[in-house]
């Protein structure tokens, strides 16, 4: 489960604050994914970073009851002046996995043969974009956090891969995913939520959420 409780998150935009959360309270159950609408602009990837524990709110609390994977496509992890080899193998360690393992799955499913053994700093944007979704779903987690808005380079074999492994982790995982098109959230949620105005309101269907979403878009 991810809970927030009374969480507030804004930025100073250089003119004026802008605010991505306030004082809002919810819960992403285990079991039900959920799909969140919301513009461009109003803070998707800020919310969906808060829950990976990627950035703190200003106020309030957020805690996670389950293994909450970082965002789909997230580099921040990893260190370009090391190989994907020992990129592998010390993040597998910090998750309590096999580092022969999760090692040897990333270099299957990257297929970038000797690239594997090179810095990551070297890789074009292409070979980045594989090597880190391969490390998430080397990694399994109870719920996935998707940005919908995360730039992918990936070619169509990798994709192929990559998305039936998806698949079968999402079969028995909950997934979290934010985007400003509706289509998007039908392929992953089992009900909906619409942030706005610094809240965020959850429904039970898809099309309960896009009212309130297209309401005076």
């Amino acid at each position: 489960m991810i809970e927030f409780n009374n969480v507030s998150k804004s930025f100073w935009t250089g003119r004026q604050r802008k605010v991505i959360l306030d004082r809002a309270s919810f819960r992403v159950e285990m079991g039900r994914s959920v799909g969140i609408l919301a513009p461009n602009g109003t803070g998707k990837t800020t919310l969906i970073n808060m829950m990976a524990g990627l950035e703190k709110p200003d106020e309030g609390e957020v805690r996670r009851t389950a293994r909450v994977s970082f965002p789909l496509g997230f580099m921040g992890g990893i260190q370009p002046k090391n190989t994907a080899t020992e990129n592998a193998r010390y993040i597998s360690q910090l998750y309590g996995l096999d580092p022969d393992y999760v090692e040897a799955f990333c270099r299957w499913l990257c297929d970038i043969r000797e690239y594997f053994d090179m810095p990551v700093g070297t890789y074009s944007q292409g070979m980045r974009a594989r090597f880190a979704f391969a490390l998430m779903l080397a990694l399994e987690f109870d719920i996935y956090l998707i940005d919908e808005g995360m730039p992918s380079t990936t070619d169509a074999g990798f994709n192929k891969r990559a998305g039936s492994i998806l698949r079968d982790r999402l079969a028995d995982a909950t997934v979290v995913i934010v985007s400003h098109q509706p289509r998007i959230l039908e392929r992953f949620a089992t009900s909906a939520a619409v942030l706005r105005d610094g809240k965020l309101h959850q429904f039970d269907t898809l099309d309960e959420a896009r009212r309130l979403y297209e309401y005076d878009a």
